[in-house]
């Protein structure tokens, strides 16, 4: 099915920010190049959930069950993050492997009103994986000299 695509290029975008947290000291989480702003730290958090967080919007879950579920979040370390991007992926892509076509051409309806099928929120889930792995080596780069060096695409 046409959803594998998708899936891939998530898949993409998750490993090149492991290999990118490969390059960071735990120190390194702290740093906030703008006051009133994510750190890295709580970028990379964010960026842990956005499988598990839209998935579940993409399936009409309240907005009190989505501030129960991000009330319940916590990574604080390198290996937690590589390890919940890895796990999140993986819930992910099993998720998506249970729809029908069907399935994945209903449209749902965020609990803000927002209307997509599920298709096009898995493209979103892409998006938007993709937009704060961009702010995330931006921060890196432009705030703190330090480029990983690797390729942000296959």
């Amino acid at each position: 099915m046409y959803y594998v695509s998708v899936i891939h290029q998530i898949e993409v975008a998750v490993n090149t920010i492991i290999k990118i947290i490969d390059n960071l000291s735990e120190e390194d989480l702290q740093k906030r190049p703008t006051p009133n702003k994510h750190s890295i730290g709580e970028l990379l958090e964010h960026l842990v959930v956005i499988c598990e967080a839209d998935w579940r919007i993409a399936n009409e879950a309240s907005k009190e069950d989505m501030e129960d579920f991000y009330s319940e979040v916590s990574y604080n370390s390198l290996e937690s993050i590589k390890e919940g991007l890895l796990i999140n992926l993986k819930a992910l892509k099993s998720n998506c492997r249970k729809l029908t076509e069907e399935e994945l051409l209903t449209e749902t309806t965020s609990y803000w009103g927002l209307t997509y099928s599920r298709y096009e929120w898995l493209l979103e889930i892409l998006a938007h994986v993709y937009h704060h792995r961009g702010q995330l080596h931006a921060m890196l780069v432009h705030c703190y000299d330090q480029d990983p060096g690797i390729s942000m695409f296959e």
